[in-house]
């Protein structure tokens, strides 16, 4: 059996940071501080490779128990204590640690190895029977949840009614014999649930334990978790055994969590909570509000001193801010963890631009730093100032943006109601790791209990979600589904509001208006007065710099253009012609055409449609100012353009003079069975080739008007839905026939391109034929994906989740390109095109073109562009950049 389990300890470990893959983030991360010189307690790391072989076998796997034995025998010489013994008993902790951060969907258990044997002496070794009770309680109830599956619920409500009959107002109040008690009620729920006595064999309760963290991989908020966040389901979770260090040993000890930068703004300053006489997961799971951590200066002046130092210290050798979770016991300060930090986007883009300026890390480095997706969160709306009066109470401003719903007090209503359409925020008294798929559901989180640090908040942060926590004035009654501000109550199905930049909370939906960059891409905010717009507009400045993919926005009228050419597009991969169509009179005259009996009267709709249509692309031409324009000649089957009943189907039969009966005849033998694949795109341009007449006459008009003022022009035909060359041939001449004829009736000379959308298989396969005459290939990623899987994208939402859950789909592909199957048609007929036409440029237009993952696939593939919504091209600009190695 290869090594499976790591040491580290007394400033020596047998792993590094580099073993993340073997070690997950947890334990690479103990393993390189302890090299590091860092206060870390001993303890060793089963490797991930080891949950996989449970999981698949449901046994423990051969040879880890005695590799374990030893590594216990190596803990217990550099802990000087024994698992198990009476008089100096070692305690540990079992902790999960995936390869990518999971924080909080797996299982953690602490205080493992009392019983009511070695609880004896650790009172007596601490001189504090109610701290050594109070360890063994927090393990009962620990170790009942997450191994022996008693309702958590039942041992905070015996929790509870403790602390009632003492009155004491917090855990850490409770006086010893109060905790003793506790302890043996703890102990008889568990045998009344169970029908079985707590496991006092403290190996027993080892095993019990690693096996629980293993299983823990498959809890449905781990698997939920890595589904939104795209992280792999192999290898699972490694298993952190570790010499526990005690938060709640006294006044002179305690627990808390830190960011050696703020999460929420980027601002270089020490920034996290703490709490006196506690352990961590008081801290992490919100059970009470913490202290600042500058508070601590205060509390435990030397032991803050030493973190100050030692936090300073771990963001330097990591290059990159830092989350830490660290104990202080009897005034002596331990790091327990180290991961790089869930952050905002303005967070993220503010520390990037500072690490670069304080040298530590290039613009290279600093460009992969920021998950493209994140910048999404700049574009969000915040609340109009203008609507701000009358909060009913304020928390701490966890995670910044604005947000609107209705109230709802759990997590699986928030799902279910979400699925409906509606915006729901989710209110709790604290989250637990039970309510990420509500999360998830929700528009944002409120919350009474908490600080900064919380799960809630730092759940809501990684995913870009508002969030308010620790709102002490606001009591959660879930039972009977409201909560109240002092008089006030808030039923589940009110609308609130919260502005996760503030903290504060109003009744009703307010509201909005644009963000700090949607307002300077406006014009109606200077660059000067929008700091977090100036590091948005850097930051894309150095991804245009590094990237070698262009990128475009698809784009059907001249604001989509201002719009798109605001956020750095550098020309329009597709102009949607159809979409022109339904606006005022310009639908009638559609109508007009697509009824006509004959020629004839096609012609005289379609010269009414004219003179709009140029208009369009002469506003585009000009917001595109001299970029490229691909514009797709008309594409949708024609019936989608008629009327299919009432009021409308009236007034157009009056206005085409048939009467309605006739009319609902002519829209009936339009319909078709399956129009995806019917009678559209080149289809029409073939059986009416005046519609491509018109088309490309007003194109070539528009261009020549535009260019006749000075501005550059460069206008891409496009022709869709293409599956033979024939095909495009047809269509070519006529676009060829239309230039000459405005060029010879303008006198002005008009450079253009004729291409095709590639979006069937044929046409993929045929690319070597089909270059010979087009000058460009755009991939239609949409409706190649449909065509090339056979599914549509309107019908599969009723069982693609279940194909991705199920890992028969890695990834949706209507999100996500899917590289096997679409992405070999596209690297094929890119690599035939451009063998019968060198220089053949090539991009895709598809919403896949502000995708990731798609994107870095079109960089790998060598295509020359990716085009996407115009509030995609910042993604599509750094993702571009970030496919670019080193």
């Amino acid at each position: 059996m290869l090594k499976s389990v790591f040491f580290f300890g007394n400033g020596k470990a047998e792993a590094t940071r580099d073993d993340r893959d073997l070690l997950g983030g947890k334990g690479a991360n103990l393993a390189e501080m302890t090299n590091l010189g860092v206060p870390v307690p001993p303890g060793f790391t089963i490797a991930c490779q080891l949950c996989d072989a449970y999981l698949a076998s449901g046994k423990i796997p051969d040879g880890l128990p005695a590799e374990v034995e030893r590594a216990i025998t190596r803990l217990e010489q550099a802990a000087d204590r024994r698992f198990g013994d009476v008089k100096r008993p070692l305690l540990v902790s079992v902790r999960s640690g995936a390869r990518v951060s999971m924080p909080g969907m797996m299982e953690t258990i602490l205080n493992l190895g009392l019983n009511d044997d070695t609880v004896q002496g650790l009172a007596k070794q601490s001189g504090s029977p109610r701290f050594a009770y109070d360890s063994y309680r927090r393990l009962l109830q620990m170790y009942g949840d997450v191994v022996l599956g008693v309702p958590f619920a039942d041992f905070e409500h015996l929790l509870a009614a403790k602390r009632l009959t003492t009155g004491a107002k917090t855990d850490a109040e409770l006086p010893a014999d109060a905790l003793i008690t506790l302890v043996k009620e703890y102990q008889a729920l568990i045998k009344t649930v169970t029908g079985k006595p707590f496991p006092n064999d403290p190996r027993e309760q080892l095993w019990g334990a690693v096996e629980a963290v293993w299983r823990s991989w498959t809890l449905k908020k781990a698997v939920d978790y890595r589904r939104v966040n795209g992280i792999a389901e192999a290898p699972g979770t490694a298993v952190n055994i570790v010499a526990m260090v005690f938060g709640n040993l006294g006044d002179d000890s305690g627990t808390g969590v830190a960011f050696t930068r703020d999460p929420s703004t980027g601002e270089r300053r020490f920034y996290g909570e703490f709490l006196v006489n506690a352990q961590g997961e008081d801290v992490v799971a919100g059970i009470r509000t913490p202290e600042p951590i500058d508070q601590m200066a205060r509390r435990l002046p030397a032991a803050y001193e030493d973190l100050l130092r030692t936090q300073a210290l771990i963001e330097s050798h990591f290059r990159d801010m830092q989350d830490l979770e660290f104990t202080v016991e009897k005034g002596k300060l331990y790091l327990l963890q180290t991961r790089t930090g869930k952050r905002t986007a303005a967070a993220a883009v503010r520390i990037a631009r500072d690490l670069v300026a304080e040298g530590m890390i290039t613009k290279a480095e600093a460009l992969q730093r920021i998950p493209a997706k994140q910048l999404d969160q700049l574009l969000h709306p915040v609340i109009d100032s203008a609507s701000r009066q009358g909060a009913i109470c304020k928390g701490l401003p966890a995670s910044p943006g604005a947000a609107s719903g209705i109230v709802v007090f759990d997590a699986d209503v928030a799902e279910e109601r979400a699925a409906r359409g509606e915006a729901v925020i989710l209110v709790r008294d604290e989250t637990t790791p039970e309510d990420f798929h509500g999360i998830v559901a929700a528009r944002a989180v409120l919350t009474a209990r908490g600080g900064m640090t919380s799960h809630a908040a730092v759940v809501a942060r990684g995913m870009g979600k508002c969030a308010v926590v620790g709102c002490d004035a606001m009591r959660v009654h879930t039972a009977n589904r409201r909560f109240s501000v002092g008089e006030l109550e808030v039923a589940e199905g009110e609308w609130v509001t919260l502005d996760g930049g503030t903290g504060e909370v109003y009744l009703g939906d307010l509201p909005t208006m644009p963000s700090e960059v949607m307002q300077v891409n406006a014009g109606t905010l200077s660059p000067e007065d929008a700091p977090v717009y100036r590091g948005f507009a850097e930051l894309l400045t150095w991804a245009d710099g590094q990237r070698r993919l262009k990128v475009r926005a698809n784009a059907d009228t001249p604001h989509d253009a201002r719009v798109a050419r605001g956020f750095g597009a550098e020309g329009i991969g597709l102009c949607r012609t159809e979409h022109m169509f339904f606006d005022g009179d310009r639908i009638h005259a559609m109508r007009e055409m697509i009824v006509s009996h004959d020629e004839g009267g096609r012609r005289r709709a379609l010269a009414k449609l004219l003179p709009m249509q140029r208009a369009d692309f002469e506003g585009i031409f000009q917001a595109m100012d001299g970029f490229p324009v691909t514009i797709r000649l008309l594409d949708p089957p024609l019936h989608e353009f008629l009327p299919h009943g009432g009021e409308e189907a009236k007034l157009l039969a009056r206005r085409i003079g048939v009467t309605r009966r006739e009319l609902m005849r002519l829209v009936e033998g339009l319909r078709e069975t399956n129009p995806m694949l019917g009678h559209r795109g080149c289809r029409l341009g073939v059986t009416y080739p005046e519609i491509t007449e018109m088309q490309a006459r007003a194109i070539f008009e528009a261009a020549s008007s535009v260019q006749s003022r000075g501005i550059a022009v460069q206008p891409e035909i496009m022709i869709p839905l293409v599956s033979t060359v024939e095909e495009f041939r047809h269509q070519r001449k006529i676009v060829d026939r239309m230039a000459a004829l405005v060029k010879a009736e303008r006198g002005v000379d008009v450079k253009y391109l004729v291409g095709t959308m590639i979006e069937l298989p044929r046409a993929a396969l045929t690319a070597d034929a089909i270059a010979k005459e087009a000058e460009f290939f755009s991939f239609g990623t949409n409706d190649l994906t449909q065509t090339t899987l056979g599914m549509s994208r309107d019908d599969a939402g009723r069982f693609l989740p279940l194909y991705v859950e199920r890992g028969i789909y890695p990834e949706d592909p209507f999100q996500v390109l899917d590289v096997t199957g679409v992405g070999r048609l596209i690297t094929m007929a890119t690599r035939d095109g451009r063998a019968s036409r060198p220089g053949l440029k090539v991009g895709i237009c598809g919403e896949h073109g502000g995708e990731p993952k798609s994107v870095a696939f079109c960089h790998d593939t060598g295509l020359d562009y990716v085009s996407c919504s115009p509030f995609r091209v910042p993604i599509a600009r750094l993702s571009a950049a970030q496919a670019v190695k080193a």
